[in-house]
C-alpha cells in the first residue's frame, strides 16, 4: 500500500523523549490532615478551638498542589513558558519542597528563562554538588558575566559521568582558553581521545582554539583532521569557514564539493552561493563565548538526532544565553520546538533568524510549516508565494505550497503548484525524482492515472531504487488488475530496500493476494498489520486474506478493526457488505467483493 505522506519531497524529520519524570507532590499527602472535613464544610481544630494557623496553611498547601498539577501538565504539554509560571508559584508557597524546586528550573531553562533558572539552580547545587544541568546553567552564568575563572573552577569539580563526561572537557577547554592558557584548554580536551566518536568533534575544537590564539599552523593541522572522513556538516563548515578566512577559496571550494559528493548539499546550497558571489563567510567563533556557545550546539544537534529533545533543547537554550544571534541554534530548537508541537514558540525562534545569515531562507520555509500545522494553512501559502517572488530563481516554496494542497485533498491546485516548480527547475535530474513523485501522487488522486504512471516511470527513469516509487506504481497497477508480474517485481524490490516499512509490505502481501497466493499474501499482510497496527486498509486486505484461506472469524476480527480505524468513506461499505456476506467467489481476476 503505496504512502502518499511518506516523503515530504522539500524537507523531513522529528523527535520526542521526557527526559524528568514527573513526581508527586509531597504536599499533597498533607492536605487532608490540614483540611479535614472541607467537603462537609466543616472547619479544622485542635482541642475543639478553630486554628486560624492551620487552616491557612491548609489553603496554602491546596493552592501549592493546584499550581504544582497545573504546571505539571502544561510541561507535559511543553508548554514550558506556562509550566514555568504554575511551578514557580507553587513554589513560592511552599519553599523548602525540592521537588518542586526542580521541576520549576527544568521548566525555567527549556523555556529559555536562563538567569530566573540561574537563581534555583544555586540551591539545587547547594543541596546536590553532582546536579548537572544545575551546575551547567551556573557554568553558563559565569561565561555569561566574563567570570571565566569562576566557571573553569565549577566545570574541574563536576562529576563525570552521562553527557558530563563530554560536556564539561569541550567548556573547560574554552573557559582556560578565555584566560588565556591555550596549551592547558588544549589539554583539556585529552579526555575526549579515547572516545572515537568525538574524535572529529575534539579535533574541531582544537583548531578553534588554536585559530583564536593566532596559531594558524597548529589550526590548519587540528581542523584537517577534523574533516577527513566526517559526515558532520559543522565540521566541515569549520574547516571549510578557515580556510576562506585565509584566501584559500579553491581549497574550501573542493571541500564543500567533496562533501556534497557523498551526503546531501541542501545543508550547504547557501554556503556555495556565497562563495561563488565571493563574500566573506559569517563569523564561526569568534570569542570564547562563542565557543562554549559552539559546544552546546554541537551536544544539542547530537542528542536531537539521538531522539532526546528535552535534553536537546536545554542545551541549545545554553547555546542561545551565550550567543543569542546564533542563526543555526535557532533552527535547530525551532526544530525541537515543532517536534514537540509548540508551533508559536518555533515560529517566534524562525523570526529572530538574522535575515542575512544564510540559513534565513530554511527559517522562513520552516515558519510556513510550523504556519501550516497550527491551522494557518493560507497565511503558509502567503509566505511561500512571497518567497517565490522574491527570488526565481528558487522552486522550494513552490514544491512546499505543492504539497499543502496536496495534504488538503486539493489536488488540482497541488498540480498547478508542482507545474511551476517543474518549469522553474528546467532540465530534471537525478534529486528532482521526489517532485514528479509528489505530482504523481496528486495526478493519481485526481482520477488523472495516464499522467500520474508518465510521472513515476520517468522517476524511476531519473532514479531507478527508489523504494516509494516502486511500491507506489506497483501498488497502483496491482490496484487496477494491471501488469501484475511487473508489479510484483518492483514491489518486491521496494519491500527489499525498506523491509521494515508496513504500507510496502502490505503492497508486496495485496499483489500476491491478486495473484491467488493467499498463504503467502496473507504472511505477509499479517508482518503489515504489525508493521502498521492502525491502518484501516491494510487490516481490511488482512482481513480478505484470512478469508480466502478459510480463518473466516478472524477475517471479521480485522473487517470490524478496519472500520474503528476511519477508512476512507468509499471503503465503509465495501468492508459493511464483507461483515454481512462474507467475500464472493473469485471472479474475473479481482479477489474483492
Amino acid at each position: 500500500m503505496p504512502d502518499a505522506e511518506t516523503i515530504d519531497v522539500a524537507d523531513s524529520a522529528s523527535m520526542t523523549m521526557r527526559l524528568i519524570a514527573v513526581p508527586v507532590i509531597a504536599s499533597l499527602v498533607l492536605v487532608s490532615a490540614c483540611v479535614d472535613g472541607s467537603e462537609t464544610g466543616q472547619v479544622a481544630t485542635v482541642d475543639g478551638v478553630q486554628s486560624d494557623a492551620r487552616i491557612q496553611q491548609g489553603v496554602q498547601l491546596v493552592s501549592a498542589s493546584g499550581k504544582y498539577l497545573a504546571g505539571r501538565y502544561a510541561r507535559r504539554s511543553r508548554d514550558f513558558s506556562t509550566a514555568a509560571n504554575y511551578l514557580s508559584d507553587a513554589l513560592s508557597i511552599d519553599a523548602n519542597n525540592r521537588k518542586i524546586r526542580r521541576q520549576t528550573f527544568f521548566a525555567l531553562v527549556a523555556g529559555g528563562r536562563m538567569s530566573e533558572a540561574a537563581v534555583l539552580a544555586k540551591e539545587i547545587v547547594a543541596a546536590d554538588k553532582g546536579a548537572a544541568i544545575a551546575n551547567l546553567s551556573l557554568v553558563v552564568e559565569d561565561a555569561f558575566a566574563s567570570k571565566f575563572d569562576a566557571a573553569a573552577k565549577r566545570l574541574d569539580s563536576m562529576p563525570r559521568r552521562g553527557m558530563s563526561t563530554f560536556a564539561a572537557p569541550l567548556l573547560l577547554a574554552w573557559t582556560k582558553a578565555a584566560l588565556g592558557d591555550i596549551e592547558g584548554a588544549v589539554k583539556s580536551l585529552d579526555a575526549l581521545k579515547k572516545i572515537a566518536s568525538f574524535a572529529a568533534l575534539r579535533h574541531m575544537h582544537v583548531g578553534l582554539i588554536y585559530e583564536q590564539a593566532g596559531k594558524t599552523e597548529l589550526a590548519d593541522q587540528a581542523l584537517k583532521k577534523a574533516s577527513k572522513g566526517t559526515t558532520s556538516i559543522r565540521v566541515v563548515m569549520g574547516y571549510g569557514h578557515f580556510l576562506e578566512r585565509q584566501g584559500r577559496l579553491a581549497e574550501a571550494k573542493a571541500l564543500y564539493d567533496g562533501y556534497i559528493a557523498k551526503n546531501s548539499g541542501d545543508a550547504l546550497e547557501g554556503t556555495l552561493e556565497r562563495l561563488a558571489a565571493k563574500r566573506p563567510p559569517p563569523t564561526f567563533v569568534a570569542t570564547p563565548k562563542d565557543g562554549l556557545a559552539e559546544v552546546f550546539f554541537n551536544l544539542a544537534g547530537t542528542l536531537a538526532q539521538g531522539r532526546s529533545s528535552d535534553l536537546a533543547l536545554i542545551y541549545g537554550r545554553m547555546a542561545l544565553r551565550l550567543r543569542p544571534k546564533f542563526p543555526l541554534a535557532q533552527l535547530l530548537l525551532g526544530g525541537l520546538l515543532e517536534s514537540l508541537s509548540r508551533g508559536a514558540d518555533a515560529i517566534a525562534l524562525y523570526e529572530k533568524v538574522d535575515p542575512k545569515s544564510p540559513v534565513s531562507w530554511s527559517a522562513r520555509l520552516r515558519r510556513a510549516s510550523s504556519l501550516d500545522e497550527m491551522g494557518k494553512t493560507q497565511d503558509a501559502i502567503a509566505l511561500l508565494e512571497k518567497m517565490a517572488e522574491e527570488r526565481k530563481d528558487r522552486f522550494e516554496p513552490l514544491i512546499r505550497i505543492g504539497d499543502l494542497h496536496r495534504s488538503k485533498k486539493k489536488f488540482e491546485d497541488a498540480i498547478a503548484s508542482y507545474d511551476r516548480a517543474i518549469k522553474r527547475v528546467g532540465t530534471l535530474e537525478k534529486n528532482h525524482w521526489s517532485l514528479l513523485y509528489a505530482r504523481g501522487i496528486a495526478f493519481e488522486r485526481a482520477k488523472q492515472w495516464p499522467n500520474a504512471e508518465k510521472d513515476f516511470l520517468h522517476a524511476l527513469e531519473l532514479s531507478p531504487e527508489q523504494p516509494f516509487v516502486l511500491n507506489y506504481l506497483g501498488y497502483s497497477w496491482v490496484d487496477q488488475g494491471l501488469k501484475l508480474d511487473r508489479a510484483k517485481k518492483m514491489i518486491r524490490r521496494a519491500v527489499e530496500l525498506r523491509p521494515n516499512d508496513g504500507y510496502i509490505v502490505d503492497s508486496l502481501g495485496w499483489v500476491l493476494y491478486r495473484l491467488g497466493d493467499y498463504p503467502a499474501a496473507a504472511k505477509n499482510l499479517e508482518r503489515a498489520v504489525v508493521l502498521r497496527p492502525e491502518d484501516p486498509t491494510i487490516n481490511d486486505h488482512l482481513g480478505d486474506a484470512y478469508w480466502r484461506v478459510g480463518r473466516k472469524f478472524e477475517a471479521r476480527f480485522r473487517w470490524k478493526r478496519a472500520l474503528s480505524l476511519d477508512p476512507e468513506k468509499d471503503l465503509i461499505p465495501q468492508i459493511e457488505e464483507k461483515l454481512r456476506d462474507g467475500l464472493k467467489k473469485k471472479d474475473d481476476g479481482d479477489n474483492r467483493s
